[in-house]
C-alpha cells in the first residue's frame, strides 16, 4: 500500500528537496521530502489559507497537519509575538517542520501526533487544511475537537476546494459552532472560518 501524507511513518525512501517561496510577504526556504503533503511546494489551498487569515493574527496559533511546515513558518515570520504550536501525525512531516522552523528564524513548539494527542491548553485561532483523502469521518473529528481548544471567541480557520465538500463542511460547521461563514473564495477553494462563543 502506498504512503499517504497522514502516515505516521512513511515508508516511502527519502527524497529531499530544497523550496523557496514568498508567503506573508517574506521570502522563505523549505526542505521537502517524499512521504509529505505536497512536497514540490506550496499548495494552493494552503496559499489561499494563508491570504485569508486575519492580520494581524495575534496571541496563540495551532498549525493543525502542519506538514513541512509553511503555515507556521510564515505566520512566526510574519508576527514574532505569536506564540506558535505545529503539529502532524506524520514524523517525517514533524522533523521537517523543525528543521523548517529553524533555517527560517523562527521559534515554535512541533508536536508529533494524531490530531490533536499531544496538543495542550487552548488557542485564540487554529488553523488547518484538513487531510481530505482521509475522510469525512476523520476531519469532521478534528473539527468537533477543534472546539475544546478554542479560547472563548477563537476561531478555527479551515480550507476545503468546494468539489471536496466545502459546502457540507460548512454546513457541519455552522451546527457546532457559534458560527461559520465562508470568508475567501479561490481557485475552487474555499477559506473558512468557525468560532466559538466569546
Amino acid at each position: 500500500m502506498n504512503d499517504h501524507y497522514y502516515t505516521e511513518h512513511p515508508a516511502s525512501d527519502h527524497a529531499e528537496r530544497t523550496v523557496r517561496l514568498t508567503a506573508l510577504g517574506n521570502a522563505l526556504t523549505f526542505t521537502t521530502d517524499a512521504g509529505v503533503f505536497s512536497r514540490d511546494g506550496l499548495d494552493r489551498g494552503t496559499e489561499a489559507l494563508l491570504e485569508a487569515l486575519p492580520e494581524p493574527m495575534t496571541g496563540r496559533v495551532l498549525d493543525l497537519g502542519c506538514g513541512w511546515g509553511p503555515v507556521g513558518v510564515a505566520l512566526g515570520r510574519r508576527y514574532p509575538a505569536l506564540e506558535i504550536v505545529m503539529t502532524d501525525i506524520n514524523q517525517r512531516a514533524a522533523d521537517l517542520a523543525r528543521r523548517n522552523l529553524a533555517a527560517n528564524g523562527v521559534w515554535a513548539e512541533v508536536a508529533q501526533g494524531d490530531g490533536f494527542e499531544h496538543v495542550t491548553g487552548r488557542f485564540d485561532a487554529i488553523v488547518t487544511n484538513p487531510p481530505i483523502r482521509a475522510g469525512k469521518a476523520v476531519i469532521y473529528g478534528l473539527f468537533d475537537r477543534a472546539r475544546d481548544f478554542l479560547v472563548p471567541g477563537g476561531a478555527l480557520y479551515i480550507v476545503i476546494r468546494k468539489q471536496q465538500g466545502a459546502p457540507s463542511a460548512l454546513k457541519y460547521l455552522r451546527g457546532i459552532y457559534a458560527g461559520a461563514e465562508v470568508i475567501a473564495r479561490s481557485g475552487g477553494f474555499h477559506v473558512m472560518r468557525a468560532w466559538v462563543e466569546e
